[in-house]
């Protein structure tokens, strides 16, 4: 691996001090939206600005995208698969500067910024092997000589609003299922993370110019909310996938729902872990330390309750308050560091503001949190993992604080811990840690988590791109990535052919001219 400095994994992606913001593939205009300034949480330097997209813009990357479907649908999906391999082998060789830039502009790890890259690797196999796997489904008629049968169609453009805790990989599980489907994309990136969304296009318009896709397959339109709003409303755009808070999928629901469109949802987690009497506490301790502190806490699948049985509690909170201990805070771009920092300062307010609430009803700070200032921490973004002693009804408890605040809570009996994991309003992600198979298996049943995704001895953060990612109530009920969540990208058509040489109707109904 080589060693990329900032300003080198820059260069390679293509990055400048000022940047254009929209996009139909080669194409890149000039608008007159507003300057958005990326500075780097790690030590808040700017990096770079790019230029919003403005509402003329917008219209004419939508048209243009719209035009390029009409050829795109036409290419066989073997043919769109084999483009998304090509982009996976590009992915392969850029890795390393733009997990680099993903560390430096969102302030995770740089191991992590790697891993996000690799998922964007991982889906591109997955989306491979899928492009010869659309299938649907063949069935007997009741009529005689009658065949009836399902398949499935490209929707058209597919608009894409990601959030700043991913900016490249949640954008790819949408974008290379909608490519081997037929569908062509529209990413509206974080306005915190922007710079992301110019690498990622440079490098694919590389692959497409190679094999003459055509423009408008890959579009991205950078701006603020105005610009999510336009996508949200446009009748030319059938599925808007929105990933962020569940403040802005329920705006986004609404409007897309009034035109009948389709909405695709990853919204807030408020995610628990229940360790049981029965658990391997070190490996409970490892998953709900990973799952608490990974990323800062700005993962929607982030552990942010504990739910420890009563006789091994004690046990639990002194290890992990020994483990917080531990916890090297600093520069993402080090390796020695286990914490970054968060987004920006407005994430700095909510977290204090998160604690004081939290001691306001009640809770006792067992791990003390804090910003951190001085050398190494300028960027004043940087903040200590906390973790609180509470009760799960607390109003603070309920709602999704995207930072390392980590909350606990003690059970008696397995239904207990159940109701208290379910006891929330979000329904992402969810585990339980127990050596006991009846303790699993009521966890997994229809009376176990809510949530859309339940492990076991495993944490509640990271998902693998095979199995399809998302969650219910809060969360959105939207599916993607693996599994068969490529459906939500086509339209379903059930076909009925008659080869014979009379017309007998439904149901044995004779209607006589």
């Amino acid at each position: 691996m080589k060693n990329f400095g900032m300003q080198e994994a820059l260069n390679t992606l293509g990055i400048k001090k000022s940047n254009p913001g929209t996009s139909t593939g080669a194409k890149w205009f000039k608008t007159t939206g507003a300057k958005i300034e990326s500075y780097s949480p790690a030590d808040g330097k700017l990096i770079g600005s790019v230029q919003a997209s403005d509402e003329k813009a917008y219209h004419a990357v939508i048209t243009k995208a719209n035009e390029a479907f009409a050829t795109w649908r036409l290419w066989p999906a073997p043919k769109r698969g084999e483009i998304v391999r090509q982009i996976g082998v590009a992915l392969r060789k850029y890795k390393e500067p733009l997990g680099k830039l993903v560390s430096y502009e969102m302030g995770k790890s740089y191991q992590e910024g790697l891993g996000e890259v690799q998922e964007m690797i991982d889906i591109c196999d997955f989306a491979v092997g899928l492009s010869r796997q659309l299938n649907g489904l063949t069935m007997h008629s009741e009529r005689p000589h009658h065949r009836m049968y399902e398949q499935y169609h490209p929707l058209g453009v597919v608009g894409i609003i990601s959030a700043f805790n991913f900016p490249v990989a949640v954008w790819s599980w949408n974008t290379m299922l909608a490519w081997v489907c037929g569908d062509v994309c529209v990413w509206k990136p974080s306005e915190k993370t922007p710079l992301c969304s110019i690498a990622c296009q440079n490098i694919i318009n590389k692959v497409f110019e190679k094999n003459g896709v055509p423009e408008g397959v890959s579009c991205i339109i950078n701006g603020d909310a105005k610009i999510g709003q336009l996508l949200s409303a446009d009748e030319r755009v059938p599925l808007i996938s929105a990933t962020g808070s569940v403040r802005m999928g329920k705006a986004v629901g609404k409007t897309v729902g009034e035109r009948l469109g389709r909405a695709l949802l990853e919204l807030g987690g408020n995610n628990a872990i229940i360790i049981s009497e029965h658990a391997n506490l070190d490996i409970a301790i490892r998953g709900a330390l990973f799952g608490a502190v990974g990323t800062a806490g700005q993962r929607c699948t982030t552990t942010r309750r504990l739910i420890i049985h009563e006789s091994v509690y004690e046990e639990v909170k002194e290890r992990l308050k020994k483990a917080y201990a531990q916890l090297r805070i600093g520069n993402p771009l080090d390796a020695e560091n286990h914490v970054g920092p968060l987004i920006d300062k407005l994430a700095v307010k909510a977290y204090n503001d998160a604690l004081r609430k939290l001691k306001a009803e009640g809770g006792e700070i067992l791990v003390k949190g804090g910003v951190l200032g001085g050398k190494g921490y300028e960027s004043g973004c940087y903040v200590k993992p906390a973790i609180a002693e509470v009760k799960n009804e607390y109003e603070i408890v309920q709602h999704e604080t995207f930072a390392p605040i980590l909350y606990i809570m003690k059970y008696s009996t397995i239904e207990e811990a159940i109701a208290m994991q379910n006891g929330v309003k979000q329904g992402l992600s969810s585990a339980i840690m127990t050596n006991h198979m009846q303790e699993m298996e009521k966890f997994l049943s229809h009376a176990g988590s809510d949530c859309g995704i339940a492990n076991v001895n495993i944490g509640t953060s990271g998902a693998e791109i095979g199995g399809a990612f998302g969650g219910e109530k809060e969360t959105g009920g939207g599916r993607e990535s693996g599994s068969d969540a490529w459906k939500v990208y086509m339209r379903r058509q059930t076909n009925t052919i008659n080869y014979g040489s009379t017309l007998p109707l439904a149901q044995g109904i004779q209607f006589d001219i």
